[in-house]
């Protein structure tokens, strides 16, 4: 299969020097289309800082980073924004959604961005809150929903325009344990669909839901191993 993701070396040490920190230490990584990985790490382990390269947020010290080809670790601001906006949707635990906006205002939101005409916008925005079972709620807005309902929209917003790449940072991190499933299900469903999903996280039962995990510590990968069965520690508990 195709490489999606390819880090080579990647370095991003901040305050050079005598007290520089090193918040990656020469990352290697691959990842494939199609995958559902984890990357786990506790706070400060440099996972933060991983996700912000991948999704083009930041750019490295040193080393590369080819996604879909393209080597975005010498991109311009400007290119780096055009990635984002092609490539990549994000999923952050805080939902990011505009408080005076509706949900399907929210899902159409990005699609402006990207040029797409108000039709063929208002089509995709409708068919992805219905992909996450939001069918009921697309007039509603952000307070009129619950924690693990504003998540669902933020999915549909990562989805609606089908970027090549789901980046989904501690999605579940502000919601109760029946919708943390409920997400869960949803970034299964569009691995399953063929998307890559890229799934940040510090809880392991989480981590184990996907197919392949990525585990960082002190800016290094110190395991990178493959689940047999997604959700084998949660059933053995």
């Amino acid at each position: 299969m195709e490489n999606l993701i390819s880090v080579r070396d990647m370095c991003k040490i901040y305050n050079p020097g005598e007290n520089e920190v090193r918040a990656l230490d020469h990352v290697d990584l691959e990842i494939k289309k199609g995958e559902f990985v984890a990357i786990i790490g506790h706070s400060g382990s440099g996972k933060s800082t991983l996700m912000n390269m991948l999704g083009c947020l930041d750019v490295p010290t040193s080393g590369s980073y080819f996604l879909n080809g393209q080597d975005v670790s010498v991109m311009k601001d400007n290119e780096l924004s055009e990635i984002r906006n092609q490539e990549i949707g994000f999923i952050f635990q805080g939902f990011n959604l505009i408080a005076n906006l509706t949900a399907l205002e929210n899902v159409e939101l990005p699609l402006i961005y990207r040029g797409i005409g108000r039709s063929q916008r208002h089509k995709l925005a409708k068919e992805a809150l219905m992909r996450v079972g939001l069918e009921k709620r697309m007039e509603h807005k952000p307070s009129e929903m619950s924690g693990g309902q504003q998540q669902r929209v933020a999915i549909a917003r990562a989805i609606a325009a089908e970027p090549p790449v789901i980046l989904a940072d501690e999605p579940t991190g502000n919601l109760d344990s029946a919708s943390t499933q409920e997400i869960m299900e949803i970034l299964k469903g569009l691995h399953e669909a063929g998307r890559s999903v890229i799934l940040i996280t510090h809880d392991n039962e989480i981590a184990d839901q996907a197919k392949r995990v990525v585990r960082i510590l002190d800016g290094k990968i110190v395991e990178d191993y493959f689940n047999e069965v997604p959700g084998i520690a949660e059933q053995e508990e």
